[in-house]
């Protein structure tokens, strides 16, 4: 059987608290702004998607999907 191993972002001295909601907020901005700057097909970002995805729940990452497609997302991308 193979063995799972889970991962979360690395600590980052920007958010000491444990309320993540920033956290996770500037990890979703920084991944698309990555792809932005550098591409989808670019692998450098998958880090921040990985960051992301492992800090937001999926409500909030579908709603602001959601935002982006509607071109009123209310952060800086």
């Amino acid at each position: 059987m193979a063995e799972i191993e889970l991962k979360t972002a690395p600590a980052d001295f920007r958010f000491p608290t444990t309320n993540q909601t920033r956290h996770c907020f500037t990890r979703y901005i920084e991944f698309h702004k990555c792809v932005n700057a550098k591409g989808d097909d670019s692998g450098e970002c998958e880090k921040f998607a990985k960051y992301y995805r492992s800090l937001c729940p999926g409500e909030w990452i579908e709603k602001w999907n959601e935002q982006r497609e509607n071109g009123n997302f209310p952060g800086p991308l």
